[in-house]
C-alpha cells in the first residue's frame, strides 16, 4: 500500500511536535489512531521513522531522510493546489505577505489600500516577523513574498530592489526642537533624551551602529517594541526619537528635524524564493509595490 497524504502530514506533526499527544491535538485525531497511522506507514516504508524511548519523540536517522522528502512532497503538493486556483484576471487568488515591524506602520496601509482598489478579489493573508522569521518562511513555502532590508539573505532568496529608505530626527510639538528647519549635527544628540525602539528591531541596531560610529553616547530614557506606542509616547512629551522619514512625514503630532551627518539609508526589497510558483496575485502585488514605492521612496 502506498502512503497517503495523511501519513505524511501526521508523521511531520509528530517530528515537529516530538509528542504524540501534541500532535494528535494539533491534528484533533485520537492519540491511538495517530499511533495506528505512524505505524502503518513504517510497515509500508519498512523502516522505524519515530524514535519513542525517549521523554521526546525524535525522528530516528531513516526517518530523517524520509521527512525531508515528505517536507517537499507537501509542500509542492500545496503550490499545485495553488496554481489550479490562481485565476489570471485576478478575479480572486491569495496573497500571503510578510514584512519586518517597521513596514507595517507605513508600508502596509497604502500598499492594501491600492491592491484591494486594483483587485478587490485577492485575499491578503498579512504577517510581521523579523527578516530571519520571513526568509525561512519563504523557503519554507508559507510565505508568497516579503518586504525587508537589502542585505545578505539566505540561499535560494531573491531580491528585487524598492527604494531607499532614509532615517532621521523626529520629535513632538512640545519639544524644542518642533520647527527646527536647519539639520542638527549629530554630536548634540547627546544632550537629547531619547525614545528609541528595543533592541530586536533591525532599525534600533541600525540607530546604534550610528551612535556608535560618531562615540555619542545616546540618553535613552524610553524603549519600545512597538513603532504605535513609540510615535504616541514622542507625539505627548518632550523626547525625540530617530524614525523613517517617511513615516515621520505622516504622522500626526510628529515634526521631522535633519541630522548631520545623516543616519546611512537603507535599501529596501522585495524578496520571494527563487524557485517557487509565482501566482498572478504575487505578481500583481509586486508590480504594484514596484510602482508605488519608486526609487524616490513610498508615494512620490
Amino acid at each position: 500500500m502506498a502512503p497517503e497524504l495523511r501519513h505524511l502530514r501526521y508523521l511531520l506533526a509528530v517530528a515537529e511536535q516530538g509528542s504524540f499527544t501534541r500532535a494528535a491535538e494539533e491534528l484533533r485525531v485520537s492519540q491511538p489512531t495517530l499511533s495506528q497511522q505512524i505505524r502503518q506507514l513504517e510497515r509500508t516504508v519498512g523502516a522505524q521513522l519515530l524514535d519513542r524511548s525517549g521523554r521526546t519523540v525524535r525522528a530516528t536517522d531513516a526517518g530523517a531522510a524520509y521527512l525531508h522528502y515528505a517536507r517537499r512532497a507537501l509542500r509542492d503538493l500545496a503550490a499545485a493546489e495553488r496554481a489550479v486556483l490562481d485565476v489570471a484576471d485576478l478575479s480572486r487568488g491569495t496573497l500571503r505577505l510578510a514584512m519586518t515591524p517597521t513596514f507595517t506602520t507605513y508600508l502596509l496601509g497604502p500598499l492594501t489600500a491600492r491592491l484591494r482598489l486594483r483587485h478587490p478579489g485577492i485575499t491578503l493573508d498579512v504577517k510581521e516577523m523579523t527578516q530571519a522569521q520571513l526568509e525561512s518562511g519563504l523557503l519554507a513555502d508559507s510565505l508568497d513574498l516579503a518586504i525587508a532590508f537589502a542585505g545578505p539573505h539566505l540561499a535560494g532568496i531573491g531580491a528585487t530592489e524598492l527604494f531607499t529608505e532614509t532615517l532621521g530626527l523626529a520629535v513632538g510639538g512640545a519639544h524644542p526642537l518642533a520647527g527646527r528647519t536647519s539639520p542638527l549635527a549629530a554630536a548634540d544628540l547627546a544632550e537629547c533624551d531619547l525614545a528609541l525602539l528595543s533592541g530586536e528591531f533591525a532599525t534600533r541596531s541600525h540607530i546604534d551602529d550610528y551612535f556608535a560610529a560618531r562615540r555619542i553616547a545616546p540618553r535613552i530614557v524610553v524603549e519600545a517594541n512597538s513603532l504605535g506606542a513609540l510615535t504616541e509616547i514622542v507625539r505627548r512629551t518632550d523626547l525625540a526619537t530617530v524614525l523613517p522619514d517617511a513615516l515621520a512625514r505622516d504622522q500626526p503630532g510628529l515634526h521631522p528635524v535633519g541630522l548631520t551627518p545623516a543616519v546611512p539609508a537603507r535599501t529596501v526589497v522585495l524578496l520571494r524564493r527563487e524557485s517557487a510558483y509565482e501566482s498572478a496575485a504575487a505578481r500583481a502585488f509586486a508590480a504594484l509595490a514596484r510602482e508605488w514605492t519608486g526609487p524616490a521612496g513610498p508615494g512620490a
